[in-house]
């Protein structure tokens, strides 16, 4: 299986300083919807790894997350995309829950329900909360230069790449898309591998 994670807040959809508190709040970001269709069509399954702690501090309810996820599933599905799963943490820091970035909890539960070696899946993610939580389960690290990382300037990249081992850096989540496809070609063109095995890479 050929998996890959993503952030959701600011990966994929517009961030707030208030929380994405409601479905008209959940704005997807211009091309972060047909980056994951792309990712699709060319054989990766894609998964949601977030942070939801507005659950915990009663913000909104499991109900307006489920259609907030509703809304971002039809609209994946308009540009040919589709997400497998949603995994969340309802916590709040002071829960100390082991699933709340920059912990590993969530990811290592993505790798269980999915028998997935973490080693061989990437995360991706605009935060070095997401990028903690990947080193801590033996993710390869990708950061998108959107949400929390729109703001960094070159040194706090630098350190952040100090930080952060194997840290790999991307525009947005379409230039991340675009990576791994141009890394799939490269590999299968050196193995001889044809398209029909993986999926379509254009």
């Amino acid at each position: 299986m050929n998996l890959i994670i993503l952030d959701r807040d600011g990966t994929i959809n517009e961030d707030r300083d208030d929380f994405v508190k409601t479905v008209d709040e959940w704005v997807p970001m211009p091309g972060t919807l047909e980056a994951i269709a792309r990712l699709n069509h060319a054989g990766w399954q894609t998964v949601v790894a977030t942070n939801q702690s507005g659950l915990g501090r009663g913000l909104f309810d499991m109900a307006t997350l489920n259609l907030m996820h509703a809304k971002m599933n039809v609209q994946l599905a308009r540009v040919g995309g589709r997400v497998s799963a949603v995994f969340f943490c309802p916590h709040t820091p002071e829960d100390q829950c082991d699933c709340r970035k920059p912990l590993p909890g969530l990811y290592l539960q993505i790798g269980e329900r999915f028998g997935v070696d973490l080693k061989n899946v990437p995360v991706v993610g605009d935060s070095l909360r997401d990028l903690e939580a990947a080193v801590a389960a033996g993710c390869p690290p990708h950061l998108v230069r959107t949400g929390k990382g729109a703001a960094l300037d070159d040194v706090q990249l630098a350190q952040l790449h100090e930080k952060v081992p194997g840290l790999q850096v991307h525009a947005d989540l379409a230039a991340f898309a675009e990576h791994m496809i141009q890394q799939e070609r490269t590999l299968r063109g050196a193995s001889g591998k044809t398209d029909s095995g993986f999926g379509r890479l254009d």
